[in-house]
């Protein structure tokens, strides 16, 4: 399942820097998924909607730091454990239940983000 950011975060900002694909942004920041990725040309995201990899979509949240869905893999094939929650002084990354993926289904959407390593 993809981490989410609570309304708790204190927007300090350690979770960005963590996160190897690029999944996180601050408020208000718009997103694509060629940010931190190595994919090119058009991404289908979860919701089908086809996109071109260096589209910028909205911003997610304007209140707190945000994890884009389609780009978490819960830092599988990277790390042991999602890095964001490691690194949280306020333990506001917590999965999110109402999105639920096998480790297999993170590690292809990881390969998907990373085609070429």
């Amino acid at each position: 399942m993809a981490i989410i950011i609570t309304d708790e975060c204190i927007n300090c900002g350690a979770c960005e820097p963590e996160c190897p694909n690029n999944a996180i942004y601050e408020s208000g920041a718009e997103w694509s998924i060629s940010d931190g990725t190595s994919v090119r040309g058009s991404f289908t995201l979860e919701n089908g909607e086809i996109t071109d990899v260096d589209t910028r979509h909205s911003a997610l949240s304007n209140e707190v730091y945000y994890i884009v869905p389609d780009k978490c893999t819960e830092c599988k094939g990277f790390h042991d454990e999602p890095q964001c929650a490691a690194v949280c002084p306020v333990d506001c990354c917590i999965p999110d239940i109402g999105r639920v993926e096998t480790e297999e289904q993170l590690l292809a959407k990881k390969d998907k983000l990373h085609p070429n390593g």
